[in-house]
């Protein structure tokens, strides 16, 4: 579907009841309500539907709180989760008193990314292909209040169950940093992902394989073929909205914490990226390293040089450094390589074909804000090819293994949040070019994640200092 008229007669042959509104808030989750298909017509696409911008994360003070939301039509597919026919709709947010799209609002933030590009005249498409890994667990509980604070996780799954009495324990459970292409019964939520994919096919979503992850209790991997920036940003969305309902519909629950689980790894969301240009793929280069282009290597220098800041936006939880330290093939090392999954920016060597060859950065994670995350990478690769940014030799060894006197002088990631959000404060120009950034979101985006998230955590005692402490 690409226009209203599209939109409507579908509606029509669908016996549509429910219009879904969605749009997503600033920290990255999708919003909705519904209306009856009698309101939507083709007024809601001009006019849109009023809501209280005031009561959304990140966005309007109360004094400004009247925003308008405008349904894109090429967005529109059947929910399938809804016991009434229901569409789906995402839309792109409005000030109805200026009739600008909002600055705050992620997918217009993307929209201009894509409009940068071709403005640039560097490429005319990016194509983009995260690996959005999840955990599907049988149970959590959590609390933190004055007095107490905890979390319990359950997963049958979980090599922590194998020694459980209850009748029966089966066994057939994935040791730590065991769990990758083990078949049923170890894996044993095959049918789960099955159904997941299935839902995803139905919903439009292009998928090319699903997997067990490496660690225990049921973490996973559904892969989503690549697709333009804003595109991808709307498919991982109903993506993670699948993913949720569907282990919801088992009995179970999905989360895509980068690290729920204490000494097994984290789930991480490798990021392919291409650029293109009349049809023709700029990161390929018969002679050169791993058959990349200069283009593709200046590319790599700007996602390097601006990699701290990055992760400001990319890895956006006080969570996602708990992923982000050595010993769980987690991507810390600021270099690149072909092959090598230590190094935060690997080159894919699957395949000789031209248009397979991409970028993958390694150590976002699907906390993200997707449509944020997918525009700032953008950005600083496009910055890296407009000032050709050297990347510096390629490290084809493993990293983890380097002797002490070879690994001093490698750069790695941030360690904390609030160290990634004081790098992208001091970095930050690269995002503005264009006006695809401004200087108010990326304040309330860095306001937000140290007064909300950040302080939030710091100021609490943390379960484990009363084992170090308790007894001084």
């Amino acid at each position: 579907m690409k226009t209203p008229q599209d939109v409507l007669a579908y509606i029509k042959d669908k016996d549509v009841k429910m219009v879904d509104v969605k749009f997503i808030d600033l920290p990255g989750l999708w919003q909705h309500f519904s209306v009856p298909v009698s309101e939507f017509d083709e007024n809601a696409f001009a006019e849109g539907f009023g809501f209280d911008g005031s009561s959304i994360r990140g966005f309007r003070a109360i004094d400004q709180s009247d925003m308008n939301l405008i349904p894109d039509p090429t967005t529109a597919v059947m929910d399938p989760f809804s016991k009434v026919p229901t569409l789906s709709i995402i839309c792109d947010i409005i000030d109805p008193v200026t009739g600008e799209k909002y600055n705050r609002d992620p997918r217009n933030i993307a929209k201009k990314a894509e409009a940068y590009l071709r403005a640039s005249g560097i490429a005319d498409e990016s194509y983009w292909g995260p690996e959005a890994e999840f955990f599907v667990f049988d149970s959590i509980r959590f609390d933190q209040n004055q007095h107490s604070g905890y979390y319990f996780i359950d997963s049958v799954e979980g090599i922590w169950n194998s020694g459980r009495e209850e009748n029966p324990n089966l066994g057939y459970k994935p040791r730590y940093k065991e769990g990758y292409f083990p078949v049923p019964p170890t894996d044993s939520q095959q049918d789960m992902r099955n159904d997941m994919v299935m839902t995803m096919l139905e919903a439009g979503l292009n998928i090319e394989c699903q997997h067990h992850e490496v660690a225990t209790a049921g973490q996973a991997e559904i892969d989503i073929k690549y697709n333009k920036l804003v595109k991808m940003a709307d498919d991982l969305m109903m993506f993670k909205y699948i993913v949720k309902n569907v282990a919801r519909k088992h009995g179970k629950t999905a989360t895509f914490m980068p690290k729920p689980l204490f000494q097994d790894n984290g789930t991480g969301m490798h990021v392919h990226m291409s650029l293109w240009k009349d049809g023709i793929p700029l990161f390929f280069d018969e002679k050169g390293y791993a058959k990349l282009s200069q283009t593709a290597l200046y590319f790599i220098g700007g996602l390097l040089k601006h990699a701290h800041a990055l992760t400001g936006i990319t890895n956006p939880t006080t969570n996602s450094y708990k992923r982000l330290v050595p010993g769980y093939e987690a991507p810390v090392n600021l270099v690149y390589s072909m092959r090598n999954r230590s190094a935060a920016v690997r080159i894919p060597m699957y395949s000789n074909n031209p248009k397979t060859k991409r970028v993958e950065f390694r150590p976002p994670d699907p906390s993200c804000n997707p449509y944020l995350a997918f525009a700032a990478l953008l950005m600083a690769g496009l910055d890296g090819i407009k000032n050709k940014i050297d990347p510096g030799q390629p490290m084809d060894k493993d990293i983890f293994e380097l002797p002490p006197e070879e690994a001093k002088d490698i750069r790695s990631v941030p360690g904390s949040l609030d160290a990634a959000l004081k790098a992208l404060q001091n970095d930050h120009e690269f995002l503005l070019e264009g006006g695809v950034f401004d200087k108010d979101v990326l304040d309330a985006w860095i306001e937000y994640k140290l007064t909300r998230e950040f302080d939030a955590i710091r100021l609490r005692p943390h379960p484990y200092e009363f084992m170090l402490y308790y007894d001084l």
